[in-house]
């Protein structure tokens, strides 16, 4: 596979000083995938600016490693078009020259960090040839489940004493920010989230609660007194697991847990790790408020409201809120029964307690992931966005009655029904479910030729503190007659739905 690169991946890949530890992990997938790696010649008169002459010499040297686009396709004029439409320069009518070469075939794909490219690629509908470093990474692990690295711990919690300050993770931190050193010492018997990854730290969240005295003067316009959940210091590592996901799970709980008003965070623009991390904020409903004003520059602020609130539309908006405070219910309920085998790899937070946890460590997208996909054939048509999934343990041991338990409520972020190939139905499920592209292809395309799967993305949303048996479920009403067990979706009343989130203490 030809992959071309753009001049921002090999400014971070051959700078003296790396800036960015994700492209090291890039370049191990490249290899290991035996892709080559191609430049356009766009690149070198880019980096040829450079103003100093042994930087320019060295960087030349360097760019001997990759492949020169010899030839170029003349603009394709959709592209045209989309350029006509789009850009405003000339660096963006160097990026479109970029494209033209993904679009008319010269190369296979293009990896980028560029917010503007993957706009037009959208724009070209070549969204699918065009690639962050994560989602690169993502279908990488993917597709590849032979050659990824399992050993990944599982998140947890670390006291800063105990956590390398010196460990190269910070060091954009400690560019952005003066002092950060200082600050972090002082922190010393504070609590962090972290992940390493075969000890590299990977992941590290730090979360604090403010309450309505907190002092907002130096943020414009100035936040208004409410308690709130601030992100304090937050950065993933891309490495194709879904980390920032995870991580974000982390703090809409803690949000729930402390009853806050609103979380808000404070983040530079400078790097392609701070964008990606803005562009994932923005997904789950945060947006931009101001600007916050310190010693070390200017930080953009982003805030999320986290009221009782709930938008059917695009939940991931309002998650983890599961419908409007105290209005009619417009979305509807369903149980699923859901195997063993499959549960708690897709939803490990609901694990049992009689389930080893070395099994479910937090190495695989489709885990540390909140969007999943289930895949289906059933009979119910009618899904939305927005109604509630209950999901249903089949016990692996008789009496079922006893051992079946209800896990987990997910909510439905939309679903893909008419699904015309078996590559298609991969491509939407991939990343985001237990199933491999062998099961997907044997079990649920092929197995009934008649019968085609449609997809279920759905928010991994609430686990149940208390389990309700079977037993429990009949006599809440939730499954009204033992001998018409759920076989897939099943619409189960408000009221049930209520009787049983009372029963698990949700």
């Amino acid at each position: 596979m030809r992959v071309l690169l753009d001049t921002n991946i090999i400014i971070h890949r051959e700078a003296a000083k790396i800036t960015n530890r994700d492209i090291g992990v890039l370049f191990k997938w490249l290899d290991q995938l035996h892709h080559s790696k191609w430049i356009h010649p766009l690149t070198i008169t880019e980096l040829n600016r450079f103003a100093l002459s042994d930087t320019v010499t060295a960087m030349n040297i360097k760019l001997e490693n990759y492949h020169l686009l010899k030839t170029l396709a003349p603009l394709h004029v959709q592209v045209k078009q989309v350029s006509d439409q789009i850009d405003k320069n000339d660096n963006d009518l160097s990026d479109t020259q970029l494209l033209n070469e993904v679009y008319c075939d010269r190369v296979d794909i293009l990896i980028s960090e560029d917010r503007k490219i993957h706009l037009k690629a959208a724009l070209l509908g070549i969204q699918n040839k065009v690639f962050r470093i994560d989602s690169f990474l993502e279908k990488a692990n993917a597709e590849n489940p032979g050659l990824v690295d399992y050993k990944v711990l599982s998140v947890k919690q670390e006291l800063f004493g105990n956590i390398n300050l010196v460990d190269s993770f910070f060091d954009s931190f400690r560019e952005d920010y003066i002092g950060f050193d200082k600050w972090f010492n002082k922190k010393a018997h504070d609590l962090a989230y972290i992940c390493y990854n075969r000890n590299i730290l990977s992941a590290f969240l730090f979360i604090k609660v403010e309450d309505e005295k907190e002092d907002y003067s130096n943020i414009t316009p100035v936040l208004s007194r409410k308690k709130r959940l601030k992100i304090g210091t937050f950065k993933v590592t891309s490495n194709g697991i879904k980390l920032g996901e995870r991580f974000l799970k982390i703090i809409f709980d803690n949000a729930r847990q402390y009853k806050v008003e609103e979380i808000y965070v404070t983040i530079f623009n400078k790097r392609p790790e701070q964008e990606r991390l803005i562009a994932l904020l923005e997904e789950w409903g945060f947006v931009y408020h101001g600007v916050k004003n310190t010693a070390s520059g200017a930080e953009l602020v982003y805030v999320r409201d986290f009221i009782h609130q709930f938008n059917k539309a695009n939940p991931k908006l309002t998650f983890p809120y599961l419908s409007n405070k105290g209005s009619v219910k417009e979305n509807k309920v369903y149980i699923l029964p859901i195997r063993g085998e499959y549960h708690t790899e897709l939803l490990p937070d609901s694990k049992l307690n009689n389930e080893p946890t070395e099994k479910y460590i937090d190495n695989a997208p489709h885990r540390n992931a909140i969007s999943k996909a289930y895949i289906t054939h059933s009979k119910e048509k009618n899904l939305q966005p927005g109604d509630l999934i209950v999901f249903y343990r089949i016990g692996d041991r008789k009496p079922k009655k006893y051992t079946s338990v209800a896990t987990t409520i997910g909510i439905i972020e939309n679903v893909h029904y008419n699904i015309k190939s078996l590559d298609e139905l991969i491509e939407l499920s991939r990343k985001r479910t237990v199933l491999t592209d062998d099961e997907l292809r044997d079990d649920y395309w092929s197995k009934y030729p008649n019968i085609k799967p449609f997809v279920v993305n759905f928010l991994y949303a609430y686990s149940f503190k208390k389990r309700a048996t079977l037993e429990k479920l009949l006599e809440l009403g939730v499954i009204p007659d033992i001998n018409d067990m759920p076989r897939s979706f099943r619409e189960i009343t408000w009221k049930s739905f209520s009787e049983l989130v009372k029963f698990a203490k949700l």
